[in-house]
């Protein structure tokens, strides 16, 4: 039924407000050791994976680099086919520290640029987004960042930043899966053309046993697996996704999409799962030290 050999040009890309175009599905790489990480990222890019999303607090920006270097992604025509994220810690939030932090980061990760450079967390009761953000417009002034994003910003969260910077972000990632919709915050980004990109898309497999087992009848019936179905639902409601698969095969399944298509009811079935409970973390209270 589907394809079992990934081409990584059937993954579409999604237009930012910026003009960039981001390959709807990534990498994800949180909770991978530095050590651990670089054959992940390795065999992701030989899997077909153009789009690789880490961020400064896991604290494997090396381990990618080393991938990135070691399969020759790091100049050139590779470079340029591949789109990058990386994100500020938190603790280095501001105007000097967001400068320094950049210019290490960039050197652990062996690049002259970022495809995206992210504020991670919004830290409401320690807010410096407007002025890291002036740190972040440089970046992208001086070429050293094609697009600034943020993560888990509520609604509140936007309006503030674009109070005082002028600007929205191009893109939000923010937890999404079909029992954490946040539909409030979609609907948000949507309005004012924010791109949404969904991290634990799965939930960290939670929810692919949603709904006392619509998911898997749904998978039994394309003959695909339960995961693929919910990453399915995310790519036909046009939020850009980054599962992540330390395993080879895992990887390759989570890029093969695009051999079926859900039905109008089984998209709404699962649109029904949404629910109250997160499975990560509250923003306004959570921080990457």
């Amino acid at each position: 039924m589907t394809n079992q050999h990934p081409n990584p040009n059937e993954v579409p890309d999604i237009t930012l407000s910026d003009g960039n175009a981001i390959p709807q599905i990534g990498l994800g790489v949180l909770r991978i050791d530095d050590d651990g990480v670089t054959p992940v990222v390795e065999s992701a890019l030989e899997a077909g994976y153009r789009h690789i999303d880490g961020a400064a607090g896991y604290n494997n920006e090396g381990g990618v680099g080393r991938a990135l270097a070691a399969a020759g992604y790091t100049t050139g025509e590779k470079r340029r086919s591949l789109w990058v994220t990386t994100k500020l810690r938190d603790s280095e939030q501001g105007y000097d520290s967001a400068r320094k932090a950049f210019d290490r980061q960039l050197g652990l990760l062996q690049l002259d640029y970022v495809d995206m450079y992210m504020l991670h967390w919004p830290t409401p009761f320690d807010w410096r987004s407007g002025e890291t953000w002036k740190a972040f417009d440089e970046f992208r002034a001086e070429g050293r960042v094609k697009t600034l994003g943020v993560c888990n910003f509520l609604p509140e969260h936007l309006e503030r930043l674009h109070k005082e910077t002028g600007e929205y972000p191009a893109v939000n990632q923010i937890e999404l899966h079909p029992t954490w919709q946040q539909r409030e915050v979609v609907a948000y980004c949507k309005e004012h053309g924010i791109a949404v990109e969904a991290y634990s898309p799965m939930a960290r497999g939670a929810d692919l046993n949603a709904g006392n087992g619509t998911i898997e009848r749904i998978a039994a019936a394309h003959g695909v697996s339960p995961a693929q179905v919910i990453l399915r639902w995310h790519i036909e409601n046009g939020t850009i996704i980054i599962p992540k698969s330390v395993h080879v095969e895992r990887q390759k399944e989570n890029l093969d999409l695009f051999g079926f298509a859900l039905t109008a009811d089984e998209h709404a079935a699962i649109d029904a799962l949404d629910g109250p409970t997160r499975a990560g973390h509250d923003p306004m209270t959570f921080t990457y030290a």
